[in-house]
């Protein structure tokens, strides 16, 4: 309980929260006492380095390539793309900037509604907002928590102009990829030829695959991310991939401020300094042959979480087991609902009131953070979030939006905000010891005593 949040409850009520808790907190302690906390905190998901990488540092440096050309560059795109199996890889200073050139090369203007994932990191859709475009978010699905294909089909139905869909795999997992690619084909036709075009944001899934094809091919334009703590990482970066080299030469156009031909600086359209360095490029050039070997640690967590569970009223992130193989970049975990003890949150701040057998995410994410290990919300949904909640969303059903009418009975259901009640993120460190993660699993289960 955070003391700021006592100002919502009567004095009665604060007493009686803060007893439950204190009894409640002392019951998993006790059980577990044979339990110390962690010496090293055991993290979410941080940098794997090999040594590769400074080898390629060290030659950017020594040979003074420290900019935004050198071969650093050069080879990171090579090796992005044919690990992809794209034709071309730009090289940027971040996967937001890729998002950002995939939404200019789409042509998405003031005014123009994109459809969005609902369920994912801002980054996803905040640079269809830089161009003036207007999102109009997309419910998720319970198989795999990502954009669903029928809420989709739906959203284009009520807004035919939609002409570009941006489509996040979350955690690793990828989206019913293909599914969403007839649904715009279908909406295409109806709209009398009119291209819908699909951006992927292939941030989080790099290495994983759909239907035997690599996430980051799915879209006429595509983003995938190296920060701190992605399943590969060059400390930041990232690149956009497509198979048009038009495309890819007005990406490297715009990312270094429209540089015209000349031999003066001469400049006739607005450009942005988003080309990645060839330092940022060395760490990534030197991760990417390791990027298999993270994927099988990262799915060993993900299995012995999910056996480590078994018994327990839980969960784990699903995926389409038929026709997908994730990266397991994180592990994460949903509550059964009638496991979950009464949580509450604003903007802010979260409360709950502990019960016997049951618990919730705010529950276990505070005791896992005084074993000194950091587990995460699972993202809020963005249509929920102050800065679009302007925004249309829409779910298989319909409008998403004021649903639940006095005088008609049900109502619709919000499928990302069911998940992000019931959900959370799990540490998942690639470098957490066995053990480690059993002790982990220990706390959780105790979480439900």
């Amino acid at each position: 309980m955070q003391e700021c949040c006592w100002p919502i409850l009567s004095p009665k009520v604060q007493t009686h929260v803060y007893i439950v808790m204190i009894l409640r907190r002392d019951k998993v302690f006790t059980q577990y006492n044979k339990f110390n906390p962690f010496e090293k905190e055991i993290w979410l998901s941080t940098p794997t380095m090999h040594g590769e990488e400074m080898e390629y540092v060290k030659s950017a440096v020594e040979n003074n390539w420290v900019s935004t050309v050198g071969e650093n560059i050069n080879e990171a795109e090579r090796i992005a793309a044919e690990k992809v199996g794209c034709k071309y890889a730009v090289g940027l200073s971040c996967g937001t900037d890729a998002l950002h050139l995939c939404m200019k090369l789409a042509n998405v203007h003031a005014g123009d509604r994109v459809a969005s994932s609902d369920l994912t990191f801002v980054a996803s859709t905040n640079p269809i907002t830089y161009e003036g475009g207007v999102p109009v978010f997309i419910d998720s699905e319970y198989q795999t928590w990502n954009m669903d294909p029928e809420a989709l089909e739906k959203a284009l139905e009520i807004y035919p102009e939609i002409k570009v869909v941006v489509v996040a795999n979350l955690y690793g997992t990828p989206a019913k990829l293909s599914e969403i690619q007839d649904v715009c084909k279908k909406a295409s036709k109806k709209n009398g030829g009119r291209e819908i075009l699909i951006v992927e944001d292939a941030a989080e899934s790099l290495g994983a695959s759909y239907r035997g094809k690599q996430t980051g091919t799915f879209g006429t334009y595509n983003a995938i991310s190296f920060n701190g703590n992605k399943i590969i990482t060059g400390s930041a970066g990232g690149m956009l991939l497509t198979d048009d080299l038009e495309a890819a030469n007005k990406a490297r156009k715009w990312s270094t401020q429209s540089r015209e031909a000349a031999p003066w600086y001469q400049h006739e359209e607005s450009g942005f300094n988003y080309r990645m360095s060839n330092i940022i490029a060395g760490f990534v050039r030197g991760q990417f042959p390791h990027l298999e070997e993270h994927i099988a640690q990262k799915k060993a967590i993900y299995i012995r979480y999910k056996e480590g569970f078994k018994g327990l009223p839980v969960q784990m992130n699903p995926y389409d087991v038929e026709n997908s193989e994730p990266n397991f970049w994180l592990s994460c975990m949903l509550l059964e609902p009638d496991a979950m003890c009464p949580q509450a949150r604003d903007d802010f701040h979260a409360v709950y009131r502990p019960e016997k057998g049951k618990t919730c995410p705010t529950e276990i994410l505070e005791i896992l953070a005084k074993y000194n290990a950091e587990g995460r919300p699972i993202w809020k949904p963005l249509s929920q979030q102050p800065l679009y909640r302007h925004c249309a969303f829409v779910t298989k059903y319909g409008y998403g939006r004021a649903t639940t009418n006095a005088y008609i009975a049900g109502g619709g259901h919000n499928v990302g905000l069911d998940i992000f009640d019931r959900g959370l993120c799990l540490p998942s460190d690639n470098k957490m010891a066995p053990d480690e993660q059993d002790k982990i699993i220990e706390i959780i289960r105790a979480c439900f005593q």
